[in-house]
């Protein structure tokens, strides 16, 4: 064990060579090589270890002091997770493409096209046209997304939501403990752009019926998802209406997430006097409340037998906020207000 603890955090002190260090300008293809192989062995560490809490504490001990030295050395450094260990590959391919001193001669192996993607290269063929291959996997899925049906999400974040939803459900079926599953989540998420993790999270949910085997990892997606309100209040901005509307049609917890979410967006907003409506106090200016009384109209249409419950919910507020009708008086009494302009049948 002690061999494995020292090879994790020679391979965390390769990263950030790669990454940072102008040491990289000496690499020549069979460093670049022998670096990808050492990568490939965390993904292995990684693969074999996952499930045993007792090593991977002690591999978190040592990526925590590695780390900490890493860090003092490089300014820019970012620390390594035992989650990230699984992505090994990437973050040093990632590392040597955003350090200004890689060599010309290393650009030109991982974007060499000089082969048929099938042909095996006697050199090096762990790294030869890697990048290359990345783009024409990319391409492929351009030329064939028109051959299927359209994705409501696109094709990435509906490959990437299946894949979420397959780790998750692989780390509960082994008993892994939750803080270790939630590690992983917010790994992915501090290495995504969150507009995007909104769109793999909303494909995620969308791969899996309520029914399914694996309904408990849409459980524990959606539970993470409430205890980052951040995250869980742009999902519910940024995902176009229709993703949202089959979200709370298809899951119970989203529904009622989205819900708690609206009535926040409500209760955050204030009345100007001078302009004689109500405006919000969030980082949000499209939030008026004309918008939040057509996503309550649009929760309720996509379910219907939920529009009672916010009914009786957003009479108890009006109650609550006095019970006023005079306009500017409660958000709720005006919500409420135009809620029944544009419907009778539940308010």
């Amino acid at each position: 064990m002690e061999a494995v603890l020292k090879n994790v955090a020679n391979v965390l002190e390769l990263l950030a060579v790669a990454a940072w260090s102008s040491e990289v300008e000496l690499w020549d293809n069979l460093t670049l090589s022998r670096a990808f192989q050492w990568a490939t062995y965390c993904e292995h560490i990684f693969s074999r270890f996952h499930s045993n809490l007792s090593i991977q504490k002690a591999i978190d001990l040592e990526l925590q002091m590695t780390n900490n030295r890493l860090q003092r050395v490089f300014s820019d450094y970012t620390p390594v997770s035992f989650a990230d260990l699984s992505q090994c590959q990437h973050l040093l391919l990632t590392g040597l493409l955003k350090n200004p001193k890689i060599p010309i001669s290393i650009l030109k192996t991982l974007f060499d096209d000089s082969h048929p993607v099938n042909e095996k290269k006697e050199d090096y063929p762990d790294v030869m046209g890697m990048c290359s291959k990345i783009i024409q996997c990319k391409c492929a899925c351009q030329v064939l997304k028109p051959l299927t049906d359209a994705s409501s999400v696109g094709a990435d974040a509906e490959v990437q939501g299946a894949m979420l939803m397959e780790r998750l459900h692989a780390l509960l079926s082994k008993s892994s403990e939750a803080c270790w599953i939630r590690h992983f989540l917010d790994s992915v998420l501090l290495g995504s752009k969150p507009e995007h993790f909104c769109l793999v999270i909303a494909a995620a949910l969308l791969t899996v019926k309520s029914s399914d085997a694996l309904s408990d990892s849409v459980g524990f997606l959606l539970h993470w998802l409430e205890q980052n309100p951040s995250l869980l209040q742009q999902m519910c901005s940024s995902l176009p209406a229709p993703l949202l509307k089959d979200l709370t049609k298809e899951h119970l917890g989203f529904r009622d997430a989205y819900l708690a979410v609206l009535k926040k967006w409500t209760s955050d907003m204030e009345y100007d006097i001078n302009a004689g409506e109500w405006v919000t106090s969030s980082a949000d200016p499209t939030v008026t409340l004309k918008t939040l009384a057509g996503r309550f109209l649009a929760l309720i249409d996509a379910c219907p037998s939920f529009g009672k419950t916010v009914s009786d919910e957003l009479t108890a507020l009006k109650v609550s906020d006095g019970d006023y009708d005079v306009r500017g008086l409660s958000v709720w009494a005006d919500l409420l207000s135009e809620l029944q302009q544009s419907t009778s049948s539940v308010f």
